[in-house]
């Protein structure tokens, strides 16, 4: 697969999960609150996004424990440090709301590298029929 096609397909995915994710907190934030109702609709996201991008995004086949691992660890990382640096790092020159979106955009780049390098590589991936039979 084209790398042109893997990034839309990366975007179509994480399009869907923001729509999961912050479709879920609103209708939560009431019931669970802001804390309770981030957690729940950001594991629902994770948990979209790592299947959808397994199966759909990079044609991975099924999920195994490694890449389950990988991708928490990946992800979380950027969530939860790269993120908060980021935004840390920009706030006052940028405010609350560029620096947050200065900040989902390196995630999304460092997610992307880091899904297509270390969670889901390319060498894992099965190679297309044409490409295994034999020259005559």
């Amino acid at each position: 697969m084209s790398t042109r096609r893997t990034v839309g397909r990366f975007a179509a995915v994480g399009v869907v999960n923001t729509l999961l994710d912050t479709s879920l907190f609103l209708l939560l934030h009431p019931r669970l609150g802001v804390v309770g109702a981030n957690f729940v609709s950001t594991i629902a996201g994770m948990l979209f996004s790592f299947l959808a991008n397994g199966a759909f995004t990079f044609a991975a086949g099924r999920p195994t424990l490694r890449r389950t691992a990988l991708f928490l660890v990946t992800t979380g990382t950027t969530m939860w440090l790269v993120q908060p640096v980021v935004i840390g790092g920009l706030l006052e020159a940028l405010g609350p709301l560029t620096a947050k979106l200065v900040a989902i955009g390196v995630g999304v780049v460092l997610n992307f590298a880091a899904y297509r390098w270390v969670v889901w590589p390319a060498q894992q991936f099965p190679r297309s029929a044409v490409s295994q039979q034999p020259n005559v």
